[in-house]
């Protein structure tokens, strides 16, 4: 099967008053939902729906370690651009290199890990192997 992935998927967000404190400006937790929409996208885009991963392959994907830099705000009704790059992936892992940026200005960048865990037994949720289909569909071409 020949990758789908692309080096640099992105999607767009706006910011809506509801991401915003009383100064308008993105409260920080906040760019951590904009980066799943677009992890979340990433994977319909390549074929993958999160709902379908547990039914179809037993899987899913959390989150293990997030290390991020908030570097300048946005702003109510921005429009802002969420990207995904691959860095690394693993046998039962990947690495992701995420930003947010506005009209080409950085704003924040994520370093997220992921792992792959077994579904169907959720009371001893562990990491398993990803399946060959989706490793082979996120492999760059």
């Amino acid at each position: 099967m020949q990758s789908n992935a692309p080096k640099h998927f992105q999607w767009p967000v706006r910011v809506y008053y509801e991401d915003t404190d009383s100064a308008g400006v993105v409260y920080y937790a906040n760019y951590l939902r904009y980066m799943e929409r677009a992890r979340t996208e990433w994977l319909r885009a390549l074929g993958f729906e999160q709902a379908d991963l547990e039914v179809q392959y037993g899987v899913g994907f959390v989150v293990r370690t997030v290390t991020i830099d908030y570097l300048q705000p946005a702003r109510l009704n921005d429009a802002l651009e969420v990207s995904v790059e691959l860095l690394q992936l693993g046998a039962s892992q990947i690495k992701l290199k995420q930003a947010v940026t506005r009209a080409g200005t950085l704003l924040c960048e994520a370093s997220v890990r992921m792992a792959c865990v077994c579904m169907t037994a959720t009371a001893t949720i562990k990491a398993v192997r990803i399946p060959r289909i989706i490793i082979e569909s996120i492999q760059p071409a």
